[in-house]
């Protein structure tokens, strides 16, 4: 693709007609659909609910709605499945996102009566209480099931929907019958065996309701001009269709995650199986490519999720849980005895936890002589290992969710603490084995191990660690990303854009550039470690400029979390010579989000809660709650919910206004804008 091309992606087909200019500078709003409330829906967002939210953009001058992952996620009936990066298939849509109504009404008055009242519980809610609105939406499923099938799977357009979708439809349904997701039937409405699924046909009910419902709205949004992105996981879940269909494309035995940052200072892992790339290229990626394809259905535009994943991966061994004993995958280690020479170590002073008595004390506290005894072994005077039965993370945390806790809390405070030592004990390490190589074990100037070591050896290590995170990979990461990147994005005709954040390696920029693959631009995290901010209006055009993301939080909660940075934030981005207000008062939100619309990117796409943030009578006094994600903790629960319904959204007249006459300006300097990167539209 050339830069003349954007015109000939759907997103832009969408807006033909419609005003766009040659150079388009371009607005959106970013929400997951979980957390649109309405009138009519079921304590949790629906598909059928974009229509409102396209209604709202209508008002405002929008042109996108950018959504969060909306797969199925299921496999039990715990907060874990609320998680959407987490998908049981890359195909199949998440069932929790269908109106009932819409589905059909159930014959007994009884039923009637009992979701009804389940719907006014679960919409009181100030919450999407996940697994209360999966149970009770998977009872009505089946009855509605067992009521409509009949009728239902002699429509014509059911028969084309499962002659078109048929390839993945099949293999997931069966998943589904064969796994957890199918015995969950805790209600006693559904403890019938009139009602136990025994067929995959349930299934292939759903999907169908689900692809009728999202391509309704779909059309209600086109017929607006107003495109939908989506967003496309880097990864799939380990108990997954992919994974179990296809096992040869995945590392089962690696996970995929993050290296440390200011989210997650111990790393992240997100659990995924590493991608086998190798295998995928004796294809041509003939997996991402249908997974792509699937995606055009319904999307416009999508977001890579994580696209440096591209270039190379965090890969986590099985053996870890904290993202921090990670390495980069494919990356060119270093060989064992060049180091051990080099050091002047041998192999287990670098790659075994270093462990010393006189440093115990600062893990473990009051437990010190507790944890000496029950889970270390004395190799010599005040050197450790752990003992075999706890020598790995993985060991480590399955022993402790296996105890029992006291009433008063104690003993989970103290299990607590026990547990976070010794993952951390198996941290002390110097370098990462994998494969024959050693990799440096990344922040790992902030270990005793390296604290400890001679001034030429820290000098040395530290040599190799820059080469290995800042040079020493480059060429193979770009490589590696133009193997794979231009085969995948010519699958369809969707605009594509990256989530470039995090460690980013310098090759990254130029790759993106080369496949007109729009970056992200965030203001708070900088790409140049030489700025505390970005200036929007010095973006580069192909961009997607952005005031905050699901895994960050709002311009109000950020407000609120350093008084020195937002006080120089107020005075060098904003221009105030005061001090700033301890809140982000609605001048203030005002301010960035004006900022924001005067960006040179192509798209300003800002979460609606910022949006929001404008209005001091409509929005929600529960700051902290808006955020939507915590990266830090992996079992954080996806509950945000809007705590203003779409319906009173549209109506709120002042603040569309003011965001309307603020994308009218935007609309108006695209036709002024000039950008060498891109030539027309």
């Amino acid at each position: 693709m050339n830069p003349q091309d954007f015109s000939n992606t759907k997103a832009f087909k969408v807006f033909k007609n419609k005003n766009t200019g040659s150079n388009p500078k371009l607005t959106g709003v970013a929400v997951p659909v979980f957390s649109l409330n309405s009138n009519d829906n079921f304590g949790i967002g629906e598909f059928l609910d974009l229509k409102l939210l396209a209604d709202w953009c209508c008002k405002t001058g929008m042109k996108m709605i950018q959504i969060l992952p909306i797969n199925d996620t299921r496999t039990d009936d715990s907060w874990d499945n609320s998680y959407p990066y987490k998908a049981i298939s890359t195909k199949a849509l998440h069932p929790i996102y269908l109106n009932l109504d819409k589905l059909g009404t159930l014959n007994d008055s009884n039923d009637i009566k009992y979701f009804q009242s389940q719907k006014e519980i679960l919409k009181a809610k100030d919450y999407v209480d996940y697994p209360e609105v999966m149970k009770v939406k998977d009872a009505y499923f089946r009855k509605i099931f067992a009521q409509t099938w009949n009728e239902v799977k002699d429509r014509e357009d059911y028969k084309t929907f499962f002659k078109e979708n048929e390839e993945w439809l099949v293999p997931y349904a069966k998943f589904c019958l064969e796994s957890t997701v199918n015995g969950q039937q805790t209600t006693d409405l559904v403890q019938s065996s009139k009602f136990k699924v025994q067929s995959s046909e349930f299934y292939y009910f759903l999907q169908y309701h689900l692809d009728k419902q999202l391509s309704e709205a779909i059309d209600y949004l086109h017929e607006r001009g107003i495109a939908l992105k989506g967003d496309i996981p880097i990864g799939i879940g380990r108990h997954s269709v992919e994974a179990w269909t296809n096992p040869e494309l995945f590392n089962l035995d690696c996970q995929a995650g993050a290296p440390p940052d200011a989210f997650a200072i111990e790393g992240q892992n997100w659990d995924f199986p590493t991608y086998n790339w190798e295998a995928m290229a004796k294809d041509d990626y003939q997996w991402w490519r249908d997974r792509l394809t699937q995606m055009s259905r319904y999307f416009d535009a999508y977001r890579i999720d994580h696209i440096l994943g591209f270039f190379r991966i965090w890969e986590i061994p099985r053996q870890y849980t904290q993202g921090i004993m990670g390495h980069f995958s494919p990356a060119i280690g270093y060989q064992q005895s060049e180091i051990c020479c080099m050091l002047a170590a041998n192999h287990e002073r670098l790659t075994k936890p270093y462990i010393r008595g006189h440093f115990l004390h600062e893990f473990f506290g009051e437990y010190t002589e507790e944890v000496r005894e029950k889970y270390l072994n004395e190799t010599s005077f005040s050197y450790f290992e752990l003992k075999e039965e706890f020598n790995t993370q993985r060991k480590i945390t399955d022993y402790f969710s296996r105890q029992q806790t006291t009433d008063n809390g104690q003993q989970e405070e103290k299990d607590e603490k026990i547990k976070n030592g010794l993952l951390s004990l198996c941290s002390e390490v110097l370098f990462v084995e994998d494969k024959g190589y050693l990799h440096p074990r990344i922040a790992l100037q902030f270990t005793h191990s390296y604290n400890e070591l001679e001034e030429y050896q820290k000098n040395e290590i530290n040599r190799l660690y820059d080469d290995y995170f800042y040079h020493r990979n480059e060429e193979l990461w770009k490589k590696e990303a133009l193997k794979k990147l231009p085969k995948i994005i010519a699958a369809s005709d969707m605009l594509v854009c990256g989530e470039d954040l995090g460690m980013v390696p310098a090759c990254v920029k130029d790759v993106m550039q080369q496949l007109n693959i729009l970056s992200l631009e965030v203001q708070r995290m900088p790409k140049d470690p030489c700025d505390t901010f970005v200036d929007p209006s010095k973006n580069t055009y192909l961009s997607v400029d952005t005031t905050s993301t699901h895994d960050t939080s709002t311009i109000r909660g950020w407000w609120e979390e350093n008084g020195e940075l937002t006080n120089r934030f107020y005075r060098e981005m904003l221009g105030h010579q005061e001090g700033a207000p301890y809140f982000a008062e609605p001048f203030v939100c005002k301010e960035i989000i004006e900022q924001h619309l005067k960006s040179s990117s192509m798209w300003v796409i800002i979460p609606i809660q910022d949006y929001i943030a404008m209005d001091g009578e409509f929005r929600w006094d529960q700051t902290q709650r808006e955020q939507i994600n915590v990266p830090a903790n992996s079992h954080h629960h996806w509950c945000y919910k809007m705590h203003q319904s779409l319906e009173e959204l549209n109506e709120r007249d002042n603040l569309n206004d003011i965001i309307y006459s603020m994308v009218e300006f935007r609309n108006s300097e695209s036709q002024k804008f000039k950008n060498s990167e891109v030539l027309s539209f």
